[in-house]
């Protein structure tokens, strides 16, 4: 398996997304240097919205007990998620994911390199109820991805086996999560990964 495919699981249910921004630098050394910026922007995910023009929804980084943190992600954090949209009571009004796989790879022979991250839906750390606070079930991934293939430098984000997770305790929740993942299913999120896959290659601006 290519090291540019082996940090996303295969799609067996339901939903699943792909959407990819590159651009081609003159020459080697120009697209090293914007991968190293583009992996910094990945790992740094409390201010993707900084990067993102446009980026509707709010991205907190949180330790694996949902304390709030600043610094690159880790395997174990989760990101704390806040939607244009009423939140689920089991998340205390936020979506909740957790890293369970950072990859940082290089293939010299094939002149690659790549950096992505793999988050599954989560129960909120901070409540006590073991219920999913997320519009899909844990079944489903998000995989982040930047990558350099010889003079080429792409964004990526891939998302596997969504399926709207039914599966709470609250009437509410099962009722928002299922308008959202339907929402999210039908296209309203293609624009936001649009945006973050944009904001996370573009060249940094000279002063």
């Amino acid at each position: 398996m290519s090291i540019e495919d082996k940090n996303i699981p295969q799609q067996q249910t339901g939903n699943q997304i792909d959407t990819q921004q590159e651009t081609t630098l003159n020459s080697r050394e120009e697209a090293q240097q914007l991968f190293r910026l583009a992996k910094k922007r990945l790992l740094d995910v409390s201010h993707w919205g900084e990067i993102a023009n446009g980026f509707s929804s709010s991205f907190q980084l949180t330790d694996s007990n949902g304390q709030e943190v600043d610094r690159p992600v880790q395997k174990g954090d989760c990101f704390r998620i806040s939607l244009p949209a009423p939140g689920p009571e089991s998340g205390n009004g936020d979506d909740w994911v957790q890293v369970e796989n950072i990859q940082d790879e290089q293939d010299e022979h094939a002149d690659i390199e790549i950096i992505s991250i793999r988050v599954r839906p989560t129960s909120d750390p901070q409540n006590p109820k073991p219920d999913t606070a997320h519009f899909y079930t844990d079944d489903a991934t998000s995989t982040f991805v930047v990558k350099r293939k010889g003079n080429t430098v792409s964004a990526e984000v891939h998302g596997r086996n969504e399926v709207p997770n039914t599966q709470t305790s609250g009437l509410w929740d099962t009722v928002r999560h299922v308008a959202v993942a339907v929402g999210s299913i039908l296209g309203l999120s293609n624009q936001q990964w649009k945006n973050l896959t944009e904001g996370l290659i573009k060249p940094k601006k000279d002063r």
